[in-house]
């Protein structure tokens, strides 16, 4: 039989997290497992090349870092509050990378992510998340798409 102990929920602190933020709750409450909440932030060290300082980059991914810790609080109020087990994280990386690499870590059973984050340019030059992420997981991974009527 299969069991589920341990979630992944991968987030961007979109509306389209907030709205499958109610799928990763039910399915912890349920199983009662654990919930990891994930937020990376991106690696900016692959822009160094376009004459921006070292410390430039280090000093706005330090402060990225920051927010995103302070939107993980703010995150995990509005959407999770009442749900016990939940473990915020924020990781510094490439998504999809980060993603599989704390499913793996902390022995997620299941990864549950939004089908839809960036939009336009920013998914032009980052791709889809969701689709590498389901393509390299350790663990099966439920895609949901936010924005259908359900």
């Amino acid at each position: 039989m299969v069991e589920i102990k341990t979630i992944l929920f991968p987030v961007d602190f979109t509306e389209a997290s907030s709205r499958v933020a109610g799928y990763a709750k039910a399915l912890a409450q349920s199983f009662g497992a654990k919930l990891y909440v994930l937020f990376v932030v991106e690696d900016l060290s692959k822009f160094a090349g376009f004459y921006v300082p070292h410390t430039a980059l280090e000093k706005m991914e330090k402060e990225l870092f920051e927010g995103a810790q302070k939107k993980m609080n703010a995150f995990i109020e509005d959407n999770l509050a009442d749900l016990e087990g939940v473990e915020p994280i924020i990781a510094v990386g490439d998504a999809a990378e980060k993603i599989c690499e704390t499913a793996k870590e902390k022995g997620a059973d299941l990864i549950v992510i939004g089908t839809h984050g960036r939009k336009g340019l920013e998914k032009a030059l980052f791709g889809s998340v969701a689709e590498k992420v389901v393509k390299t997981a350790p663990c099966p991974v439920l895609t949901v798409n936010p924005f259908q009527k359900g």
